[in-house]
């Protein structure tokens, strides 16, 4: 069956995915048409940002793909302070950006928890409740999603990176540290507790087919996930998994497979948030806005001081590391506009996945 039929199908199967993700020249173009159509007809050309405050590459786990590893010794290391973290804040709600997302490494500590609550008691002072707030800060127990969810955060970014179990563990430490089974439970508590839940996965990793790219999908479907960031894999060079990168795709391939995949999602998916990532950007210039025309949603400007920004790479060549915030919104402004988007200025921008989840619908 060709593309052109796969796309009139109300019900897409696994091999429907393939062959979507397989799909080249006209056929692509097929895919990213529907695509549109499905974004504008579902929920619009707003693009919502979330101005992102990356505060701290210190890190407990050790991940083989990430340039923040505990193991790397050639990361310098950071913390921004609090007063900068509020700073940011403030920054993004009196330029009207709606939410902010608070990000580091992955850390468990009664210190760390009871940080991050204050923050966001101080955030939503300072913003007199305006502001929203996603977490992507890694697995914790239920008590402290808990405590951050009455503390204010009503987002939360937890990426699988791959649904396929064996993978998994090929790109991490074998150790209950770095357990597949403890992330899928973390996902099903923040559903649990009342978060808009996001996950998302790493599109063009070594040892990876378009089979398993399929299951990734199809993976957030089943788990009925509100938002996704996702984005194609760009190897660091510190790190375990850069040993196979003769094995990689070129980037190029990896870039337009990560179109492909927002697109579909957006197919199988019609109502989620879909982000576009920044990784996009670091292949091709334009590369957030490919995402927005073809299916993505949200869009997160880097509001993290600028001198720390190039410390927090998971992967290299970042993109805006020189932008301060006031460059990266005006340019962000004029990017959207160029990919046929209206910003969604002061409003909080919730996946109408999640209101209609909770409905029951």
């Amino acid at each position: 069956m060709g593309v052109r039929e796969i796309l009139e199908k109300e019900r897409l199967e696994r091999a429907d995915l393939i062959t979507l993700l397989e799909a080249k020249d006209e056929e692509k173009k097929l895919l990213f048409e529907k695509a549109t159509a499905v974004k504008l007809a579902e929920i619009g050309n707003k693009v919502h940002f979330r101005g992102l405050v990356e505060f701290s590459n210190i890190c407990g786990k050790d991940c083989y793909y990430c340039g923040i590893r505990k193991s790397n010794k050639a990361t310098h290391r950071y913390n921004v302070t609090d007063e900068q973290i509020l700073d940011a804040a403030r920054f993004a709600f009196e330029n009207a950006y709606g939410s902010l997302v608070m990000q580091a490494g992955e850390l468990e500590s009664p210190a760390f928890t009871l940080r991050v609550e204050n923050l966001l008691k101080e955030i939503k002072k300072l913003s007199k409740g305006k502001l929203g707030i996603t977490l992507s800060l890694g697995e914790q127990s239920r008590e402290v999603y808990e405590r951050w969810f009455k503390a204010g955060a009503h987002r939360y970014l937890l990426r699988i990176e791959t649904s396929n179990p064996a993978l998994y563990q090929r790109y991490h430490p074998t150790d209950t540290l770095h357990d597949y089974a403890r992330r899928l439970t973390c996902l099903k508590t923040l559903q649990r507790i009342g978060y808009q839940t996001g996950t998302g996965v790493m599109i063009g990793l070594p040892f990876q087919d378009t089979g398993d790219m399929a299951d990734d999908l199809l993976f957030m479907k089943e788990f009925n996930i509100d938002m996704v960031g996702m984005g194609p894999y760009i190897e660091h060079k510190d790190t375990p998994l850069y040993a196979y990168r003769n094995q990689l795709l070129p980037i190029e391939e990896r870039f337009d497979l990560a179109l492909k995949m927002i697109a579909t999602l957006r197919i199988l998916m019609k109502d989620i948030n879909i982000a576009a990532a920044t990784a996009l950007q670091a292949i091709d210039p334009l590369g957030r806005e490919k995402s927005i025309k073809v299916g993505a949603n949200i869009i997160m400007p880097n509001i993290t001081p600028g001198k720390y920004r190039n410390d927090y790479a998971l992967y290299e060549n970042k993109p805006c590391v020189d932008e301060e915030p006031e460059e990266c919104k005006n340019c962000l402004d004029v990017r959207i506009q160029l990919a046929d988007g209206e910003i969604g200025y002061d409003e909080w921008g919730d996946s109408k996945h999640f209101h209609k989840r909770l409905a029951g619908e």
